[in-house]
């Protein structure tokens, strides 16, 4: 009789454990399918003249308070791969350890999305939260270090100005997540304060020093050999305001790489985007983008870009948008990238979260 009752009590405890466990873990998911029409023409020739339909990342995305001031944040995405057999891998982009020590200050240790940009704050894999189908051609170029691996101080919403920062160490371009391809570490020093509801001002520092083999981080996964070591500087700032229907953001980034023996050269790049929605479900919306390399830039290997793009989005629920944009892009012949590249493509997606 008193195993039983034991062995209840313990079924129990166990039972009510795990209830506490859910309540506190919460998993998301989310998904983007769509299609592209695109031609382009490469030094006066139309190529790729075709529609396609594409078939988008698939995010798992997990949080959990462990207890009141330890939590987890994990997000895993399923994505198309050419390198891989199957042509699609899984993809760890975030893990995070964080623990909240005083107030609204914390530490936090893993695998982030670098803290340099408003986007690259806040918006991640789930297309669903895009203000645009993609992302602005600065990410996409490799010009901002989305990942950074290591460990670093953060806080939120410090004063009546709700001030924000981070204070990050850890493995640079051409490392890994699970080891440093040299000696130097990257830093990050950001802040951002919120003077008024829906404003926010940021700032941004990142410093790496980059030798061997360096991973870029664009669309192509494309390695680079870098032959000397370059010491990097990335300045970037932002404005965004999201309130009463209107929706603003601008991004600027300034990328010194410099070298012993040629010296500096200097990218810019940044975008501005503007949307309105109407009835709060409908949001027309443009964005302008552009990148300027200077001459010899010996780790970047992309063209000098103008992008425009306009589009509509269409919030069928508060877990479904849909999305329809027109964008035109010109790619300037360079030494280092090839041919003149003009491209025009209409485009529809579908994000959902589930």
């Amino acid at each position: 009789m008193h195993k039983k009752l034991l062995v209840l009590l313990v079924g129990f405890a166990f039972t009510q454990a795990m209830a506490q466990i859910k309540d506190k873990t919460h998993i998301r998911g989310f998904m983007d399918i769509g299609g592209k029409y695109e031609f382009q023409n490469i030094d006066n020739k139309i190529v790729n003249d075709k529609l396609n339909f594409v078939l988008g990342e698939q995010d798992l995305f997990i949080t959990s308070d462990i207890s009141e001031r330890i939590s987890f944040l994990g997000e895993s995405v399923l994505k198309y791969d050419a390198a891989s057999s199957t042509k699609f891998a899984i993809s760890l982009e975030r893990a995070i350890f964080k623990l909240n020590y005083f107030r609204n200050h914390s530490v936090f240790a893993g695998k982030v999305h670098t803290a340099l940009n408003y986007w690259n704050d806040s918006y991640h894999h789930g297309r669903l939260f895009f203000p645009t189908i993609g992302r602005p051609e600065l990410f996409n170029q490799s010009i901002i270090p989305i990942h950074t691996t290591g460990i670093g101080l953060s806080g939120e919403n410090l004063t009546d100005l709700k001030i924000g920062y981070t204070l990050m160490a850890g493995n640079g371009l051409g490392s890994s997540d699970i080891s440093d391809d040299n000696v130097f570490k990257s830093y990050v020093a950001a802040v951002h304060f919120k003077p008024i509801e829906g404003l926010r001002l940021g700032a941004s520092a990142y410093f790496d020093n980059i030798s061997g083999s360096v991973h870029m981080h664009d669309a192509m996964g494309k390695d680079i050999v870098v032959n000397n070591l370059i010491n990097q500087k990335l300045f970037s700032g932002s404005i965004a305001y999201f309130k009463n229907n209107y929706e603003f953001l601008a991004e600027g980034s300034n990328c010194i790489n410099s070298t012993d023996s040629i010296g500096s050269r200097t990218t810019k790049a940044g975008y501005i985007y503007f949307g309105y929605k109407i009835k709060d479900i409908i949001a027309p919306y443009v964005r302008y983008d552009r990148i300027i390399y200077q001459n010899g830039e010996m780790l970047f290997k992309g063209a000098n870009t103008e992008s425009f793009c306009a589009g509509i989005r269409y919030e069928m629920s508060y877990l479904t948008v849909f999305k329809l944009e027109y964008q035109y892009k010109q790619s300037l012949k360079t030494a280092a990238s090839g041919p003149s590249i003009y491209t025009n493509n209409i485009s529809f997606q579908i994000a959902l979260g589930f």
